[in-house]
């Protein structure tokens, strides 16, 4: 049963190091996530970045092969205003992901990599909310992470990992879901909002071709007005929403 959406949110677990935010395009981490990432790197903690693709498919006036090197570069700058240098690709096909072995065994092998407790991934749903459809990118990278992310610690789950030199890691405790309509947890929003702003704005180009508004003010109201919402089962504090699955 889906619990009553006046439920208050949980402050998310803080007793970790290491966390691997897997998405399927630049920006999926931005429009909402970006405000936890840059308070939890505010706290010294380590935040890498993993991206299905580059999202070469997601400018209409713009050809993959010219798009996906601008996307991005916009992502490795975004990444870095909130405190993350560490951004990889996986190099799937955007808008054509496909949910399988293919995709498991590359977050796999990423878990592996970087050996987080916390593993972090977008709306693995069909839809947000029941308002809106989902894309298959977001359900198939989603999906994948929360599989993947047990996969990583099976020793004969792609057992050509460990030949590769990828030991497995068992040491994921928590899967954290952004954009979820049935959050659990939440990260006050309120130190890391201004950078947030700040990161969103790095992928111009592509909120360029999706709004006519100013790029600004489409940046702050969408996320403050988030944040807020989000707020009102948070004890009022702006706040930035998780589902989070024990592992």
């Amino acid at each position: 049963m889906t619990e009553p959406t006046t439920t208050q949110l949980m402050p998310m677990p803080d007793d970790w190091q290491r966390a691997l935010a897997v998405v399927a395009h630049p920006d999926d981490l931005e429009y909402g996530c970006s405000a936890a990432i840059a308070a939890w790197t505010d706290a010294g903690r380590e935040v890498a970045y993993v991206l299905a693709t580059r999202g070469e498919a997601g400018i209409d006036t713009l050809e993959p092969a010219q798009c996906g090197p601008l996307r991005e570069r916009e992502q490795r700058a975004s990444a870095a205003v909130v405190g993350v240098s560490v951004v990889e690709f996986l190099d799937h096909r955007d808008g054509v992901i496909e949910y399988g072995t293919a995709l498991r065994r590359d977050i796999a092998a990423a878990i592996r990599r970087h050996r987080p407790e916390l593993v972090i991934t977008l709306n693995h749903r069909d839809t947000w909310g029941g308002v809106a459809w989902n894309t298959p990118d977001h359900v198939a990278v989603g999906r994948a992470t929360l599989d993947a992310a047990g996969d990583a610690g099976n020793r004969w789950i792609f057992p050509e990992l460990a030949e590769q030199g990828l030991e497995p890691w068992k040491g994921v405790r928590w899967v954290a879901v952004a954009g979820s309509s049935t959050p659990t947890h939440a990260v006050d929003a309120t130190p890391g909002m201004e950078r947030a702003v700040r990161s969103l704005l790095e992928h111009r180009t592509y909120i360029e071709a999706l709004t006519d508004e100013d790029p600004e003010s489409y940046v702050r109201d969408f996320l403050t007005g988030y944040a807020k919402s989000t707020g009102e089962r948070f004890g009022g504090r702006p706040a930035v929403a998780f589902e989070l699955f024990s592992h």
